[in-house]
């Protein structure tokens, strides 16, 4: 009985330790050489084309990262945007690499690097912006207007803090079906971030960019969205790593060569923000 016991213990060991390597991220990642991202389809954060390439603001990152990391084969795993943190805590990938922004509710659940860029937010509208929509504001104080914004983004948030009555609120699974949603006159303007709705009208002639645009106030502060790369809490050495090859890439000439065709410019540099201030710590 003794040492059938010793032996158990032992087993145990060996199995917990064995669990050990297996979920750590970083080492697994050095020595296979792979990294898996989680990406929501969305153009120009994340995405994958057509034949299969992963293009974006934050695979570009990824990128010039894991180059410097030694990880040389990236994979793309594609969801929606609200299954991006679900998809990252049960394993689907390692990192999301979707421009997710930095939010005190999802710093509870995910560890956000430091933030890779900044930016304002903005409205897409039917060509013409029938409805003269310009703000957050204006849609509250207009009875017969609906605001469509994607599942699980911060927009969606401002909305409902701007005071628009949630009847008038529509939540679309993503970009794609909100922008039909512009289209047929679901709704009259999608809310989401500057340069999303600049790329999005940029592919649709039946739908623009609302100009001029002002910025919700949120709790007595004009809102600016800072996205950056995440990985699960238990990820502190991988989170300890992107950090630091982070400092040396974010603001490199090769990382402003990379997002440039994203439409990412000087503006969208985050400065010296960090996750930390960003979740409220």
């Amino acid at each position: 009985m003794r040492f059938r016991s010793i032996t158990f213990i032992i087993v145990s060991l060996l199995f917990l330790v064995s669990c050990g390597e297996r979920t750590n991220t970083l080492d697994r990642m050095r020595k296979e050489g792979v990294v898996t991202i989680g990406v929501a389809n969305e153009v120009p954060y994340g995405y994958k084309t057509p034949d299969g390439k992963v293009k974006g603001e934050a695979p570009e990152v990824i990128k010039l990262v894991m180059e410097r990391m030694g990880v040389k084969k990236i994979n793309a795993v594609v969801t929606e945007f609200g299954s991006l943190i679900p998809g990252l805590k049960a394993g689907r990938f390692d990192i999301i690499a979707a421009g997710l922004y930095i939010t005190p509710k999802r710093c509870r659940q995910v560890a956000f690097t430091n933030p890779t860029y900044s930016i304002g937010e903005g409205f897409l509208v039917k060509k013409g912006n029938p409805k003269n929509l310009h703000s957050y504001d204006d849609v509250k104080n207009s009875n017969n207007v609906k605001l469509g914004a994607v599942a699980a983004t911060v927009e969606l948030g401002y909305a409902r803090k701007a005071g628009i009555p949630e009847e008038r609120i529509v939540i679309f699974p993503d970009n794609i079906s909100a922008v039909a949603g512009v289209k047929s006159g679901r709704i009259d303007a999608l809310a989401t971030t500057s340069i999303t709705v600049a790329k999005l009208a940029e592919k649709e002639p039946a739908v623009e960019k609302a100009v001029p645009f002002t910025d919700p106030v949120i709790d007595g502060k004009s809102v600016r969205g800072y996205g950056a790369l995440a990985v699960r809490k238990g990820d502190r050495k991988l989170l300890e790593v992107l950090n630091a090859h982070l400092r040396e890439v974010i603001g490199s000439d090769a990382h402003r060569k990379a997002v440039r065709q994203y439409g990412f410019t000087e503006e969208n540099l985050p400065g010296n923000v960090d996750a930390s201030s960003l979740c409220g710590d």
